[in-house]
């Protein structure tokens, strides 16, 4: 059996502030998390419950309190060279246009073709018309396009997503999201049977050899775009010392159009069972930040 693309085994994040030592906040604890080589994995849980903690452990951007982080079956070592981080915030430099911001990356790792591969990912994303703008003269959703080709142009393993479509409006971010799904699995998505027959995910990647497939862990406050999108919904607890409390495997098939397959039993289905579990959780995280 291949190892898993991102484990992360009993990991607990502590923080201690700065002003006083005495004063810790453990936002996770003992949190085992595993993604699969070309595996779609959605973690959900309320506000400020560590779901961005965890994705800059697998990042390699924060070193764990307590547990271990491996990528591929290595112990992961400083920054994760495999993955590509998509954030919430901007991440555009403003100075470069659209080409530019895509090169960036390609440029540092001393890619020979960098405008040519930058270029390519702009058409690929819808973007072939506008490498020559800057972001201020970009849309919202154009933007997000952009961040997008700058994170795939550098052909990473792993993508780690945290809430990228969260500031888009719901047109631009269902957009969004099947764009995301058309690139993360590549030719197989457009080739694959529509029926409910089909492989999902993890096992579709394997069946084909992983043509096309990355692994994704994609973090989201929104069930809908959770279940739509991903084979496997990790649902975290209120903080602090958050945990896992619920997976579910998404057993819808592929490919899917983000809009139509909410309106299917099997999806509302899964939504009621998942939301079951984090109602709760939701109401608790709500109450702290009342009493904060």
């Amino acid at each position: 059996m291949s190892a898993a693309a991102l484990e992360l085994q009993d990991v607990s994040c502590t923080f201690v502030s700065k002003d006083d030592p005495a004063q810790r906040y453990t936002a996770v604890r003992e949190v085992t998390l595993t993604v699969g080589a070309g595996e779609f994995v959605s973690v959900v849980g309320p506000t400020g419950c560590g779901k961005s903690t965890l994705l800059n452990v697998g990042a390699g951007l924060l070193a764990p309190s307590t547990g271990t982080v491996h990528v591929f079956g290595q112990p992961l070592e400083g920054i994760n060279t495999r993955a590509g981080y998509m954030f919430q915030s901007e991440s555009l430099m403003p100075w470069r246009t659209a080409l530019g911001n895509v090169m960036a990356g390609l440029e540092f790792r001393g890619v020979a073709d960098a405008r040519a591969q930058a270029d390519d990912w702009l058409r690929r994303v819808g973007l072939g018309g506008f490498g020559d703008r800057y972001p201020h003269q970009l849309s919202g959703g154009m933007r997000k396009r952009t961040s997008l080709a700058q994170t795939l142009a550098l052909d990473p393993d792993i993508i780690l997503m945290d809430e990228p479509f969260s500031a888009l409006d719901i047109q631009t971010r269902q957009l969004m999201e099947n764009e995301v799904l058309d690139l993360w699995a590549g030719d197989e998505r457009r080739a694959a049977p529509s029926s409910s027959g089909a492989p999902a995910g993890g096992a579709a990647a394997q069946a084909a050899g992983g043509k096309g497939r990355k692994a994704v862990l994609f973090i989201t406050h929104d069930l809908d775009e959770a279940i739509a999108m991903s084979d496997r919904v990790v649902v975290l607890s209120a903080g602090p010392a958050s945990h896992p409390i619920g997976e579910f495997r998404v057993d819808l098939a592929r490919p899917r159009d983000v809009a139509e397959v909410r309106t299917t039993p099997r999806f509302i289905e899964l939504h009621k069972a998942i939301w079951d579990v984090l109602r709760e959780e939701v109401l608790k995280g709500y109450q702290q930040q009342l009493a904060a």
